[in-house]
């Protein structure tokens, strides 16, 4: 049977208001960086919906013995966000993350906007993941789909396994969708919306913008 990337696009109504409010060029940085907050949540809730490693127990409520089942804190979630958007991210996913320490390992990229080719500035992710590391990779943006692919090689090296990564991104382009189902068929990915093209300078159309920007008002 062949392998190929999955893409999820839910249709959940609070994700498309989310993301209608990130793409209004009006929004304030504020509203706008709660958005992406709220994107980021939602988007995580419905990515580990079946991906969450769980165990049943059995627990004493007020009246009696119950049975229950709980995500196995043996195996906590990874998160990877790639810098700067991905930060934008981040609170949203850890509210609904169950464990408070869960690691979170920043991966820094710049575009170069005339070749669109990017540079690593900032690399923490550990030196070797275990083979059963859950990794949560944030990239509001996938334009081109280079710094996610750079981000997946860097895991990879360090032994992770790409079929227990998942993606949280905003907004793809098919081209970006195109080359990461190339190199990773076996990903994947879980965003709010899939837009047509790419403009000459590399950014999605219609899009947000530059998520990085709008998030922090630089």
């Amino acid at each position: 049977m062949s392998i190929q990337l999955r893409v999820y696009v839910p249709e959940h109504p609070l994700i498309k208001h989310w993301l209608a409010v990130a793409r209004d060029k009006y929004s304030p940085t504020p509203l706008f960086k709660t958005a992406m907050v709220e994107l980021g949540r939602w988007l995580t809730y419905e990515a580990t919906r079946h991906w969450l490693t769980t165990v049943d127990t059995e627990l004493e409520t007020p009246l009696s013995i119950a049975q229950a089942t709980v995500i196995d804190p043996r195996i906590k979630p990874v998160i990877v966000p790639i810098l700067r958007a991905g930060l934008s991210f981040l609170e949203g996913v850890q509210s609904v993350v169950p464990f408070s320490n869960a690691p979170v390992y920043h991966f820094g990229l710049v575009r170069d906007e005339n070749t669109l080719e990017n540079t690593c500035y900032l690399n923490k992710l550990p030196t070797q993941f275990t083979p059963e590391s859950h990794i949560l990779v944030l990239e509001p943006m996938l334009a081109t789909g280079g710094s996610l692919a750079r981000c997946l090689q860097e895991i990879s090296n360090r032994a992770g396994q790409i079929e227990n990564i998942r993606v949280i991104s905003a907004i793809a382009s098919h081209q970006a969708l195109q080359k990461l189902a190339k190199e990773y068929p076996d990903l994947q990915i879980h965003l709010a919306m899939i837009d047509p093209e790419l403009d000459e300078n590399g950014f999605i159309v219609p899009g947000l913008g530059d998520a990085g920007d709008r998030a922090f008002g630089t």
